[in-house]
């Protein structure tokens, strides 16, 4: 099942503008949110460098799609119905 991982940060600014809409995403697809500070692993895995970032990953942790900055809720549903 393919889901969103939401990376983002305490001190940023867009990530607080784009944590509800993230919210709202996710009453209909999974989100997971990484706090980049706290898991820099993941964070590096995903070669992260900006936030608010939002990989969409399918099984298996395999990148499909990404999207930085603070986007509608419609760009996140419509990349999801588009995998």
């Amino acid at each position: 099942m393919n889901k969103f991982l939401y990376f983002s940060a305490d001190w940023c600014q867009p990530c607080k503008q784009l944590g509800p809409i993230m919210d709202q995403v996710s009453q209909h697809i999974q989100v997971q949110k990484i706090n980049v500070d706290n898991d820099p692993n993941l964070s590096e895995r995903y070669g992260v460098r900006n936030v608010p970032t939002v990989i969409l990953i399918k099984e298996g942790g395999v990148e499909i799609n990404r999207k930085l900055g603070v986007n509608p809720k419609q760009i996140y549903l419509d990349m999801y119905s588009q995998n």
